[in-house]
């Protein structure tokens, strides 16, 4: 089995959902299941964040041209319907069905395309970050499901490659993506600088911004690199064999 995960970071106002969780940027949303056939796909999906986050996302995934993910530029005629599964005051569960038309794309599709049946999906949407894991056969065309999606996604995202890896162990393939360490490039980057700047010091020498603005790269889009940079050398730290069978303090 093989997985790799990449990032679509949506400009303003391509995606309904990406808009809000800017306005939110405490509000998280993270997918429970998530399944796809040629004709429909059916989504669970946990969000996080106050009251008024919850209902505004809620909202999105009701009223906006959502579509459970379609990468249409255009409306698309597509049909989708959310139902609320759970609602506290900070947490909120919505399912999703949609049935697509012929002109509708949406990554599990044109995975399903490319890599065959069998795909696992994983999603978490934080401000207009949305990240995909998929874990597959390793048979397929990876690099063409790439070009599908970024000619689907057009001028609407970026996309930002994270990681390759063999699913049963985790480990960074060290390839041409340039994870040997087990961060992707941008990440890498964002983190050496936050470092050489001063970002980690006590106080610190410089906030985010600032930093942003020294890399030429939107605030939320390095608050994002660095996040997913210290919880993968945090995830790798625990689980190295070294401290495998340490005590731990429970909170």
């Amino acid at each position: 089995m093989r997985e790799f995960v990449f990032a679509l970071e949506y400009e303003p106002g391509h995606n309904g959902v990406a808009d809000t969780l800017a306005d939110h940027p405490d509000a998280r949303i993270r997918s429970l299941s998530l399944h796809a056939t040629d004709e429909r796909l059916w989504r669970v999906d946990h969000a996080t964040g106050t009251r008024t986050a919850l209902a505004d996302i809620e909202a999105a995934f009701r009223d906006s041209d959502y579509y459970a993910d379609c990468l249409a530029t255009e409306d698309c005629g597509a049909t989708q319907t959310t139902q609320v599964l759970d609602r506290t005051d900070d947490t909120l569960v919505l399912y999703s069905d949609w049935e697509r038309t012929p002109t509708c794309a949406s990554v599990p599709h044109i995975a399903r395309d490319h890599l065959g049946e069998g795909i696992l999906f994983e999603t978490r949407h934080e401000g207009r970050h949305y990240t995909w894991r998929i874990v597959h056969s390793g048979e397929g065309d990876v690099a063409a499901f790439f070009d599908a999606l970024e000619a689907a996604v057009g001028d609407c995202a970026r996309m930002e490659m994270l990681r390759a890896a063999t699913a049963e162990t985790d480990a960074p393939t060290g390839d041409a993506n340039g994870e040997a360490n087990g961060l992707a490039p941008e990440q890498e980057a964002a983190l050496r600088a936050a470092v050489e700047h001063g970002y980690y010091e006590s106080p610190r020498a410089v906030d985010v911004g600032d930093l942003a603005d020294h890399l030429d790269v939107p605030r939320s889009t390095l608050t994002y690199r660095l996040r997913r940079a210290e919880e993968r050398l945090a995830k790798g730290y625990v689980s190295d064999e070294r401290f495998a069978d340490g005590p731990s303090t429970r909170l």
